[in-house]
């Protein structure tokens, strides 16, 4: 009997998840977690053959989760499933110890493979996206910007981003405003922009 872990915190999304694996994989049994804590604390009772796991959360740092996740547990299998770019996010992911990343808009035919192909001890990553890291690996290229960020610079211009402040990040990920407020700083150094808006700009160019 195969052993899921959804971890979304919209409760929607679990359910229509839930519903797809119990129709493939007969019996199951679905766990459910909602944020990171849940996670670790799940991880603690039992071993799952397949971790589903979204990018945003609140009061997640899911660069840190991953990275924890594979570092107490690396033989835990995790997909990363997300409406964020793949080409922006997944690199990172993969690197932090994920085996597959698939978008949320993917196909059902595509979720199934990606979840297939990971039991199956394989690694999974859309056409698309395999295409772009050829490419990039080919081309050697460092032009985009936000390559520069470390994984919470990252993460933190992508709450910027999506209207967070200063003070909302500090709660939602759980450190103090003040180092919140340097990572804006040293994030806005290396991207070389002066303000939110360069930094939306910035974005829109560059596909995140």
């Amino acid at each position: 009997m195969k052993k899921f872990l959804l971890v979304d915190d919209h409760v929607v999304v679990r359910s229509g998840i839930k519903l797809l694996l119990l129709e493939i994989f007969k019996p199951a049994e679905i766990y459910e977690a909602a944020c990171g804590e849940d996670v670790l604390e799940k991880l603690k009772e039992h071993v799952f053959d397949l971790i589903i796991l979204d990018i945003q959360m609140p009061k997640t740092d899911t660069i840190g989760l991953m990275e924890t996740i594979h570092q107490k547990y690396p033989d835990a299998k995790v997909l990363m499933f997300s409406m964020s770019a793949e080409k922006i996010y997944a690199k990172r992911f993969l690197k932090a110890g994920a085996k597959g990343f698939v978008s949320k808009e993917a196909p059902l035919e595509e979720i199934i493979k990606a979840v297939n192909q990971i039991l199956n001890n394989r690694r999974y990553i859309s056409d698309s996206l395999a295409d772009f890291l050829a490419d990039e690996s080919v081309s050697a290229k460092t032009d985009n910007p936000f390559n520069r960020l470390s994984a919470r610079e990252f993460e933190i211009a992508t709450m910027l981003l999506s209207g967070g402040t200063i003070s909302s990040i500090s709660k939602q990920i759980n450190i103090k405003v003040s180092t919140v407020g340097t990572h804006k700083t040293r994030l806005f150094e290396k991207l070389n922009v002066n303000n939110l808006l360069e930094l939306k700009e910035m974005a829109t160019n560059y596909n995140l």
